[in-house]
């Protein structure tokens, strides 16, 4: 079983320059850093102005993951997620994700949408399953992870527009 989930978030931007930013590897760096966690790093990206392709690392320290996870989890954990990015037509871009936790049973695929609004602003649309393949309480986990996702999506938008406002 698995648990899906979808993130939307809207900004006043052509998807153009979201895209655009969303994969240059400063801001990717910039973005580990604020909210990546411990031992964030960006560990593999090429990008051109058609398509895009980038692996980081983020950490999660024990202390702050939910006590239900902590139950199946010892120490720190590291998640790792791969990022494919295309642009299909001007102004509308999709993209796929894949995280792994390593050390662990759980994982989560995304398909990814970025598209105009209109002349001025976008909308990205993620969409996440999220699976745990754990006997009886897998589910649970599942739905805690699934909306720490959207906590970290909601993180990264925030740092985004911020960048977008100030570069």
């Amino acid at each position: 079983m698995s648990r899906q989930s979808e993130y939307r978030s809207t900004s006043a931007y052509p998807a153009e320059k979201v895209f655009t930013t969303m994969v240059d590897p400063d801001y990717l760096r910039a973005r580990l850093a604020e909210v990546g966690g411990k031992d964030a790093v960006l560990l593999e990206h090429t990008a051109d102005d058609r398509s895009a392709r980038f692996r980081v690392r983020q950490g999660l320290e024990s202390k702050d993951l939910p006590p239900v996870v902590r139950t199946f989890l010892t120490g720190d954990i590291l998640v790792e997620r791969l990022e494919t990015w295309t642009r299909k037509e001007p102004g509308r871009y999709e993209g796929e994700s894949q995280v792994g936790i390593k050390g662990t049973p759980a994982s989560a695929v995304g398909g990814m949408r970025l598209h105009d609004l209109d002349a001025s602003s976008s909308e990205l649309v993620v969409r996440t399953d999220v699976t745990v393949n754990v006997p009886l309480i897998g589910g649970k986990i599942e739905s805690v992870v699934a909306e720490r996702v959207k906590e970290l999506l909601s993180l990264e938008t925030e740092f985004t527009l911020k960048w977008l406002d100030s570069h």
